[in-house]
């Protein structure tokens, strides 16, 4: 299983927080999903991820991201 930390901007509410998780869950090959609003971050554990799509996704709910190296 891989596992990718994406930094995530703008996130205010737990609101924000259920829209970037859903958002990761409906990617195919992810399998879990943690988003810490706290700390700006997403957690994305699957198969096949690719910091591509994963970043798209949260950057059409409005956020903006990226990998954390």
């Amino acid at each position: 299983m891989e596992r990718l930390e994406l930094s995530v901007q703008g996130m205010t509410c737990k609101h924000c927080v259920m829209a970037v998780e859903k958002a990761l869950q409906n990617i195919p090959g992810v399998q879990q999903v943690s988003v810490d609003l706290d700390a700006a971050t997403a957690r994305v554990e699957g198969e096949g991820l690719l910091p591509g799509p994963l970043i798209h996704a949260i950057e059409e709910e409005g956020y903006s991201a990226q990998l954390k190296a």
